[in-house]
């Protein structure tokens, strides 16, 4: 088998006429990593190029570019394509987009004259030492383009289950700093994967802002919702009543239990969240129902305010309890939402305060597409078999 194709003595010679010895090192790193392409993929291949091999396992069919930056500038590399597969060379990770947009985030910081010290660090670490408008228009416009793509991308197929939330961000509007939300949702297909379906970032969490969001999404495709889970938050759950018609409503027993506690006597706060428990972790309904109404002669005396709050909201956490049990967990809260909402809120605390909406959506944009390709990766969020429960659920009811 050949070996890879790796800069030579006459490489080198080529270099001569390029003058400014960056290009130089540029241009050898270009073929060192052309070389090293090469050589994955004549083992992912079992043959080199034009070879006949019995242990070929593909074939080469062309190649297409992208754009790799480095510290010694933007290479443009060819990368081969399999007729059978998908090959990403091994030094290319998709998390760059991410980091792209920190550094794109902080130099439009910078060139608003709106850093920190926080930020001036960050730009010292990233060895951005200066910048020009134009330079920053350039750079933050391949990343728009690409997060604009994934927001509005067409949603195909059914999705049962949706999982809406916001977070607050600090933006700077009009020399003002302002809190602004970033209404996100993202729900599980019919197949049982689960990725991000839509972001935007929007001046209040109201009732009029997430009808908007989510005519924003069923105009895009998204269909066959069954269960919405969100919080109590009064504007979402009109919102969802309005464009969701015919969908069930999860109140998320996390948020749901919290308030319950929260309007208990100080003494009473640890023995009723335990007690509270008991509720969810019946195995139907019937048994819920069982357990509140012990709970309550319990408590009842002591906790009377609690008790009405629990009384009220009930039904609106159990509903979870009409789906297939395998996916109760899954779906009785919005703690899986809330754990991105986390991740996205240790990117974006190193910002601080975003220069403009256009650089929030940016950032936060790319963190959602990363998640999202790290699920497709993953194995599926609710089992095949489980969700074809789910639609036989249907069926016979």
């Amino acid at each position: 088998m050949t070996k890879a194709i790796l800069p030579q003595r006459a490489d080198l010679d080529n270099t001569s006429h390029l003058g400014d010895p960056t290009d130089a090192l540029k241009h050898l790193l270009h073929q060192a990593l052309r070389g090293a392409m090469e050589l994955e993929l004549e083992q992912r291949v079992g043959a080199a190029p034009y070879e006949r091999s019995e242990g070929r396992s593909d074939h080469r069919n062309g190649t297409r570019t992208r754009r790799f930056d480095t510290r010694l500038g933007s290479i443009d590399l060819e990368i081969p394509r399999l007729r059978n597969a998908t090959y990403f060379p091994t030094f290319l990770e998709h998390r760059t987009r991410s980091e792209r947009a920190v550094i794109a985030l902080v130099q439009e910081a910078v060139i608003n004259g709106v850093s920190t010290r926080k930020i001036e660090k960050l730009v010292a670490e990233l060895g951005i030492t200066s910048l020009s408008k134009s330079q920053v228009s350039e750079y933050c416009a391949d990343l728009d383009e690409e997060a604009r793509a994934f927001r509005e991308r067409p949603l195909v197929g059914q999705y049962p289950y949706l999982f809406l939330d916001a977070l607050f961000e600090k933006v700077r509007i009009h020399r003002t700093v302002m809190s602004q939300a970033a209404v996100v949702a993202y729900g599980v297909r019919e197949n049982g994967n689960r990725e991000l379906i839509g972001l935007d970032v929007v001046d209040t969490e109201s009732e009029e802002s997430w009808t908007t969001f989510l005519r924003s999404l069923r105009e895009r495709g998204l269909a066959g919702v069954k269960l919405v889970i969100t919080d109590a938050h009064k504007g979402l759950v009109k919102a969802v009543d309005t464009v969701f018609v015919g969908a069930t409503w999860q109140r998320c027993k996390v948020h749901f239990t919290r308030n319950v506690v929260a309007h208990a006597p100080e003494a009473s706060k640890k023995k009723l969240a335990g007690a509270l428990q008991s509720i969810f972790n019946q195995p139907d309904y019937e048994a819920a129902l069982g357990a509140y109404a012990a709970l309550r002669e319990q408590f009842v005396a002591t906790c009377g305010k609690a008790m009405q709050i629990l009384e009220n909201g009930l039904n609106d956490a159990l509903a979870f309890m009409a789906f297939p049990r395998e996916h109760w967990s899954r779906i009785s809260s919005t703690n899986p939402i809330e754990r991105i909402n986390k991740e996205i809120r240790r990117r974006t605390r190193v910002i601080g305060i975003f220069p403009n909406v256009a650089s929030a959506l940016r950032l936060i944009s790319m963190l959602l597409l990363e998640q999202t390709e790290d699920w497709h990766a993953d194995k599926r969020y609710m089992s095949e078999e489980s969700m074809a429960q789910l639609y036989l659920n249907d069926a016979s009811g």
